[in-house]
């Protein structure tokens, strides 16, 4: 018996390096540089590894491609910058694609995509921060005290929202690990990663050593990470059924999954709601998304129409998402809260409208208000329908004539309030034009006379880093003015400034075609451009543009 089970032992040992005898399929995702791809390319045999590349320039809905091809991938590779908004995108002007972390939930969660990822057993993540183990979300106080109001005690309440901060905090790593769940290995960054030609000396270097053995095994690789370690390379695996973080990943995927209905989607949220608040607000951005996915056609379908009436008839949930609205610590999110009890039908057009003012009104109380609240205050009322109540709005402001209050009540059309923040384009502060850029991106600049005005009085700013500030914002607007053009151009022919003339310059490149002329402006351009500003920049770009069409 006992040599029967050695006999069974060697044969058993013998047949599985077999079923990773196959060719494995290499998926890459290049979003940006192809250096990472080329590497892999290089050094794994076409008889031991097919490659398939995802992306299909031109082609929005290519990991949908994807899916009806029915590839499935053993390796995958994405190479693209990773930053805020978990996003990974190209830096190339001619480059428009870009892969969103929600489209990888949505074929993660999706049955309509069972093949992709099913059989993966590495990822590498060439993107900063992928596998970052910093929350993007905290509990913040607001928690504690939602919990609280619900009937915990003290204690109870602040262990509750320690450990939300955890399990719902939300980093890069935790993202990853859920999109690529039971993926025995993920590579990725803790913070900055290698560009794409360092990234590849680092890969040749590994395969070098290692060889292309390792790939595809389905296990860590020190000899990868030691060449990494100076990047900051880490491995983690993907999501077990028995982490603490498979209920968010079940939350998540009752949205994302794209087989469930409207109305399931509806009763998912309801759910969510039922628990305490503190944990649907950590969901709100996704919340938020589908909510957004209703259109009237939609909300009148009997099922969506009967589960959103479920939500709306709940007095109970309501008036503890209320109460946690109004006690937001952030007013970004009280605002966006509120804009979401609306479409719940948990408050009219009017009640809104109420909440809003009272929101505005509380933002120009606050000692500090800075471009965030600027920048949604002007969003709030972008069809103007809260200009009436700019007197209510004022007489809470402690400071009015400050940048951010100005700004605010400028978003609620004062004409004074406007002129401040007009001033303080101009400002040596930093924060106060950033106040100003944050209201000029929601209300730019469209009466050529206050354009010119604007543009004179960048023109005699004494400090350049400030004055390059003011020339960012300006080169948000579509000059179509000869005597602004005329006054930059004074003003690149004296500065002392490459940075300033670079600015100018990116100001020229974006403006009407018919308010510069190459006749005139090239001399100016040759004759008093700065040496530092040579090589790759704006002026060298303007240059070039006006040399084509003259």
């Amino acid at each position: 018996m006992r040599m029967l089970f050695r006999a069974l032992a060697v044969c058993l040992s013998l047949l599985a390096p077999l079923a990773w005898a196959g060719k494995q399929t290499v998926c890459t995702i290049t979003i940006n540089s192809a250096d990472e791809q080329k590497t892999f390319r290089k050094y794994l045999s076409p008889d031991k590894y097919e490659f398939v590349e995802l992306v299909e320039r031109g082609r929005k809905d290519w990991l949908a491609s994807a899916c009806q091809a029915k590839v499935s991938c053993d390796v995958l590779v994405i190479s693209g910058h990773h930053g805020e908004g978990n996003v990974f995108f190209s830096d190339a002007l001619d480059i428009n694609e870009h892969l969103d972390i929600e489209e990888l939930e949505r074929v993660s969660c999706s049955n309509s995509c069972p093949k992709l990822f099913a059989n993966l057993k590495e990822v590498y993540l060439f993107g900063c921060n992928t596998l970052n183990p910093q929350p993007q979300l905290t509990a913040s106080e607001e928690i504690q005290r939602s919990l609280l109001r619900e009937g915990r005690n003290q204690m109870d309440a602040a262990q509750l929202a320690k450990r939300l901060g955890l399990q719902r905090g939300e980093s890069s790593r935790d993202r990853m690990r859920m999109v690529f769940p039971q993926v025995p290995v993920i590579y990725g960054f803790s913070s900055v990663a290698p560009l794409g030609p360092v990234a590849a000396v680092s890969l040749n270097r590994y395969f070098q050593q290692a060889g292309p053995g390792e790939v595809g095994k389905g296990r860590a690789s020190a000899s990868l990470l030691r060449n990494f370690a100076q990047h900051s390379m880490v491995s983690t695996r993907g999501m077990a059924e028995s982490d603490p973080l498979m209920p968010l990943r079940r939350d998540i995927c009752n949205l994302a999954d794209d087989g469930a209905t409207e109305a399931k989607k509806v009763d998912a949220i309801h759910e969510m709601m039922r628990r305490p608040i503190a944990e649907s607000r950590l969901l709100l951005d996704r919340i938020e998304r589908f909510m957004a996915t209703l259109d009237t056609g939609k909300r009148a379908s009997p099922a969506v129409a009967q589960a959103l009436e479920g939500i709306a008839r709940d007095t109970q949930v309501r008036d503890r998402y209320m109460a946690f609205a109004r006690d937001a610590d952030q007013l970004p999110v009280r605002a966006r809260m509120i804009q979401l009890a609306q479409g719940f039908g948990w408050l009219s057009a009017e009640d809104r409208r109420k909440e809003i003012v009272a929101t505005l009104g509380d933002m120009v109380a606050r000692k500090e208000v800075g471009a965030a609240e600027v920048n949604l205050a002007c969003k709030l009322n972008e069809q103007r329908e809260l200009d009436g109540a700019l007197q209510q709005v004022a007489a809470r402001a402690s400071r009015p004539d400050a940048a951010g209050p100005s700004a605010v009540l400028a978003c609620l059309g004062s004409t004074e309030a406007r002129n401040r923040v007009l001033e303080n384009l101009v400002s040596t502060s930093d924060a106060e034009v950033q106040v100003a850029q944050a209201y000029l991106r929601q209300r730019p600049i469209a009466d050529a006379a206050e354009l010119r005005g604007v543009t004179r009085a960048i023109t005699r700013m004494s400090a350049p880093e400030a004055q390059v500030r003011a020339l960012d914002t300006l080169g948000r607007h579509y000059l179509n003015d000869r005597e602004s053009v005329a006054t930059l151009k004074e003003l690149f022919a004296r500065t002392k400034s490459a940075a300033v003339q670079n600015a100018i310059a990116g100001v020229l490149i974006r403006a009407d075609r018919r308010s510069v002329s190459a006749a005139d402006m090239l001399p100016t351009l040759r004759e008093h451009r700065l040496s530092a500003a040579r090589g790759d920049s704006m002026v060298d770009a303007l240059i070039a543009r006006l040399q084509q069409i003259s």
